[in-house]
C-alpha cells in the first residue's frame, strides 16, 4: 500500500515559497534536508489524496471557483477551517486572488482560488456552515 503522497515542487524562489506555505499558510515543517547541494524542506499538508479530474470537470470547477478556465494540470486543494480568512492571510503574503473571492460551490463548500508562490494554483476550501 501507499503510505504517503508527497507533492514535490521546484520553486524558483525557495525562500519565498517556504515563507508562504510554512509561515503564512501554517503548514508545519516536518524535515529540512538542506545541504550544500540545495534546499529541501518537507511541510505537513495533512492527509493527502490524489484527485484525478477529466478536462470537462476541471473546466466546470474553474468556472465555479473563478468564472473561467485558468488551471493547469496541477492545482493544490487545501481543506481548512476558514477558507476566506486564510485566503486574506495568503493574499497579504503574496498570493493573488483569482476570480471574485470566496464562492459557495454546488458541492457544499466555500472555495477561494489563488495564484501562489512556486507557480501553483491553490483552492482553499471549507465547509459551508
Amino acid at each position: 500500500p501507499i503510505h504517503e503522497l508527497r507533492v514535490a515542487v521546484t520553486a524558483q524562489d525557495h525562500d519565498a515559497a517556504l515563507a508562504f506555505y510554512r509561515d503564512a499558510l501554517g503548514m508545519p515543517q516536518l524535515a529540512d534536508w538542506t545541504s550544500p547541494d540545495g534546499k529541501v524542506v518537507v511541510l505537513d499538508g495533512g492527509r493527502a489524496t490524489l484527485e484525478l479530474i477529466d478536462e470537462a470537470q476541471a473546466s466546470y470547477i474553474d468556472r465555479v471557483e473563478v468564472g473561467r478556465r485558468v488551471a493547469g494540470p496541477i492545482r493544490l486543494a487545501l481543506s481548512v477551517d476558514d477558507s476566506a480568512a486564510l485566503a486574506e492571510r495568503a493574499r497579504a503574503n503574496g498570493a493573488v486572488l483569482l476570480g471574485t473571492g470566496p464562492v459557495e460551490t454546488p458541492w457544499g463548500e466555500r472555495n477561494v482560488r489563488l495564484s501562489a508562490p512556486a507557480d501553483l494554483q491553490l483552492t482553499l476550501f471549507s465547509s459551508v456552515d
